[in-house]
């Protein structure tokens, strides 16, 4: 099971949301991607948008969804949380500067064509270029599908950790993945 895109076409938000999602560019709408290599507009929607900018947050509320290209982040309420900029003279009011991360709470799912994970919560972090999903993770391919409670995937390399705490052979609720050697990507699996 794929959980990135190949490296020159890798984002960290593509990435998430698959393992979601979610935005490390700068922290402009213009630059953020939910689709790997994609120019097109992000278009996000929800109920109602907060904007705080004395904490530079955005928070998008009530059944969020970004759309980028064929890529969809769905979630309660998506937060995106910026970096503090130093204003630049003296006296200037400051403002919002990098991406620091973005967390979704509530109903998580983000969808590709290929690929798609379901989990209570998410969170990128820029700093760490990790995404951590939380609360019954379900990440699928195809007919592939890896399950558990924990999912953290480091962005730059890809390196993917399914982790629960139930222990021991017979434990109900260990990791486990249902995967079919024959299936091409997206593909149903051929018949013997």
């Amino acid at each position: 099971m794929t959980f990135l895109p190949a490296a020159s076409q890798r984002t960290p938000l593509s990435a998430l949301m698959l393992a979601a999602a979610l935005l490390a560019a700068p922290a402009t709408p213009a630059n953020a991607q939910l689709a790997a290599g994609s120019n097109a507009p992000v278009d996000i929607t929800a109920d109602e948008l907060e904007v705080i900018n004395a904490r530079c947050l955005a928070i998008w509320r009530g059944s969020a969804e970004a759309l980028q290209d064929n890529s969809r982040l769905r979630a309660d309420v998506l937060t995106i949380r910026y970096a503090a900029a130093r204003p630049a003279r003296t006296g200037a009011e400051s403002s919002c500067g990098a991406l620091q991360g973005l967390d979704a709470q509530g109903s998580v799912y983000y969808v590709t064509p290929a690929q798609r994970v379901r989990a209570n919560a998410a969170v990128y972090d820029a700093a760490s270029d990790t995404i951590t999903m939380t609360g019954d993770v379900v990440a699928a391919q195809g007919q592939n599908v890896l399950r558990g409670e924990r999912l953290v995937i480091q962005v730059a390399t890809g390196q993917a950790r399914m982790e629960t705490s139930a222990r021991g052979a017979g434990t109900p609720g260990r990791v486990r993945g249902v995967f079919y050697p024959n299936q091409t990507q997206g593909q149903p699996a051929a018949k013997r």
